[in-house]
């Protein structure tokens, strides 16, 4: 996995629209606009850098977050045509669709796990004798597991995704990042507004009733780790955020 960039404050063009060129040779270049920023990475992720794609294939494009919401913050895009602009829940119908991204949800958070491990494992006390392997003269054939980073990692749709493109978000759970500046920032999610693939598809009677669950986001913000209710007090939450990261990592 690539170094992820260094976040920049958006430029207005950049918040604006994503011109990316047509293959055709008569067609002019298509632009994303707004809401729709995300189809600019499925219409043609070769157009975008190592920085921005993780990879892509013929039904996925796993981007790093623009605005991520924790340390690591992956978002797979799947490139079904019939799919990519219905809401989560009208996607999700589809059985045989949900498991193929399902699966694919499996494989990054592994790629999630392994940077985690790679960024924080030297901190880490589970790390220690996994480390201590690796340092040793003789690496053993068989290192000793360390921690298990995949529990770090959660992820799923948002009950009212802010863009319009189907996306899957992945996640570290630390909620570490210069990105998360207000409560509907942590509360998409630290609450149910957060809907796990497994959760899908939804029964007839309750795709209305999350559909009108955009309370969630005004709940009182709760640490992620340990619990505390910080209230409507952001910056409150936002300090003792990087007190739990310090902790978290050396576990």
């Amino acid at each position: 996995m690539s170094k992820p960039p260094k976040h920049h404050k958006p430029t207005a063009s950049s918040k604006k629209s994503t011109t990316v060129p047509s293959t055709h040779p008569s067609s002019r270049p298509v632009i994303f606009q707004g809401r729709d920023g995300l189809g600019a990475y499925t219409s043609d992720p070769t157009a975008f850098g190592p920085d921005r794609i993780i990879y892509h294939n013929a039904d996925f494009v796993v981007i790093n977050d623009l605005f991520p919401k924790s340390s690591v913050h992956l978002l797979i895009l799947p490139r079904d045509p019939s799919k990519q602009l219905l809401h989560p829940f009208d996607a999700f119908e589809d059985v045989e669709f949900l498991e193929k991204c399902k699966q694919e949800v499996e494989k990054v958070k592994e790629i999630v796990a392994k940077e985690l491990r790679r960024r924080y494992g030297k901190y880490s006390v589970q790390e220690t004798a996994r480390n201590e392997a690796m340092d040793s003269d003789e690496v053993p054939d068989t290192l000793p597991p360390g921690r298990d980073w995949s529990k770090e990692v959660v992820s799923g749709i948002h009950a009212h995704p802010s863009m319009n493109h189907l996306h899957i978000h992945v996640l570290s759970v630390d909620r570490r990042s210069p990105c998360l500046k207000h409560r509907k920032h942590y509360n998409s999610f630290a609450t149910p507004f957060l809907v796990p693939l497994s959760d899908l598809p939804l029964k007839d009677d309750e795709t209305g009733t999350w559909r009108r669950k955009e309370g969630f986001l005004n709940w009182d913000m709760k640490c992620w780790r340990c619990g505390n209710n910080f209230g409507n007090k952001f910056a409150r939450l936002k300090e003792h955020l990087e007190e739990e990261f310090e902790g978290w990592k050396k576990v």
